[in-house]
């Protein structure tokens, strides 16, 4: 046997042994994605060692790169590499089915609460308050440094607040994108050993066209069908294709896009969205409680399967195109004015609605800054912070 027929032989695995380990990490992986990075570093390179440093090194790199959750698109791309395309479909449904169904039975046992003018609801829109705080400042920290970026991230914050709606958002991230593409060059990093193009380019280029071609026709189906499962489908499908940064992103563009519609409260939102910060698994699984709360158990399954299928079609579809790709200066510097704007958008929500729905009077200022102290300085894990302001919200409209 050849050195590379023992390599290949390393890499093959079972579906089944990759979905129980990514339900393993499905069910313990909080903290958020640069958390799920460390989780899988020790289960797949340092424990399991189906792939070694550099690979996944080179495949962090590619998923950060896409739109979408990169957490997400990390497990997918090591279970395709371990198992083919049913192992990228089962580290994927491991790893995201407990917060999935967890976020969906918070829905649930919201709709039957009496929430409303309840003290821990109000304790959870604050804890939001906070999360989304630290995510700009860290976000700001890394991706709007220099002028042109946080010049950038000013005006996409000043624009989507102006001309709110999703369809602005995503105006916004292609304006800055050419900007960014045109004002600054990017310094190409040298080459590693890199992820192998297990899919051949061909198919990787349909893969690609589908991902284009769905975001293009399925708004005209939902005008054509006037199906409400429909329209959820095309509305979270848009969400994963063009959430660039981050889990925390996905907030404003899913916001914009569902409570204008009816489907849920701004309140029930960001509810959900900070329910989603004490389960572990991905942020992108708020899908899940916003389709159960509109629409039940079909809706959760339409909007979860809607926003990750575009991770699916841009991670399998870019495989074989990486190492061209990555070495592409304009396209990294379109990326930076991307993430530059991903900020300013993500600034606009930390005011509305975050702030305008939770903050009203000094104390809800105080707790949000007791909120944000222990995420950013005592490094709370965002979940501890979450029910922490839930039983806070609870206590305060019982004692005050």
């Amino acid at each position: 046997m050849t050195a590379k027929d023992q390599r290949a032989g390393d890499r093959r695995g079972s579906v089944f042994e990759v979905g129980i380990t990514a339900l393993r990490l499905g069910l313990t992986s909080f903290g958020g994605p640069v958390a799920h990075l460390g989780y899988f570093y020790e289960e797949y390179v340092k424990r399991k060692k189906w792939i070694d440093d550099k690979t996944y090194a080179d495949l962090v790199a590619l998923c950060q790169f896409l739109p979408g959750p990169a957490s997400s698109q990390i497990g997918i791309g090591i279970g395709l590499m371990r198992a083919g395309v049913w192992g990228a479909l089962a580290a994927w449904l491991g790893f995201t089915l407990p917060s999935a169904v967890a976020l969906s039975l918070v829905a649930v046992w919201l709709q039957h609460a009496s929430w409303e003018e309840a003290g821990w609801m109000h304790g959870l829109l604050l804890a939001a308050v906070a999360v989304v705080a630290q995510a700009v400042w860290e976000m700001a920290r890394k991706f709007a440094a220099g002028r042109l970026e946080a010049t950038l991230a000013t005006a996409a914050a000043i624009a989507v607040l102006l001309m709110p709606g999703a369809w602005s958002q995503v105006a916004v991230i292609a304006i800055a994108g050419a900007i960014g593409a045109v004002g600054r060059r990017q310094t190409v990093e040298p080459s590693s050993v890199g992820i192998t193009p297990f899919i051949r380019r061909s198919i990787g280029f349909l893969l690609l066209s589908l991902f284009a071609v769905l975001l293009v026709a399925l708004p005209l189906a939902r005008a054509w069908i006037h199906s409400p499962l429909c329209a959820l489908f095309d509305s979270f499908y848009r969400a994963g294709a063009l959430v660039f940064g981050g889990g925390h992103v996905v907030l404003p563009l899913l916001e914009a896009e569902v409570v204008p519609q009816g489907w849920v409260t701004a309140s029930q939102f960001l509810a959900g969205y900070s329910a989603a910060q004490a389960v572990p698994g991905p942020l992108f699984t708020l899908a899940a409680y916003v389709g159960m709360a509109a629409f039940g158990w079909k809706g959760a399954l339409v909007a979860t399967i809607g926003i990750f299928l575009p991770s699916f079609l841009l991670v399998l579809g870019a495989f074989p195109f990486w190492h061209w790709l990555r070495h592409q200066p304009r396209f990294q510097a379109a990326l930076a004015g991307i993430n530059a704007a991903v900020v300013g958008i993500l600034l606009a929500a930390l005011y509305d609605p975050i702030w305008t729905k939770a903050v009203n009077e000094p104390a809800d200022f105080a707790f949000v800054l007791v909120a944000f102290l222990l995420l950013a300085v005592w490094k709370w894990p965002a979940w501890a912070v979450v029910l922490v302001s839930f039983v806070g919200g609870w206590l305060r409209a019982l004692f005050g």
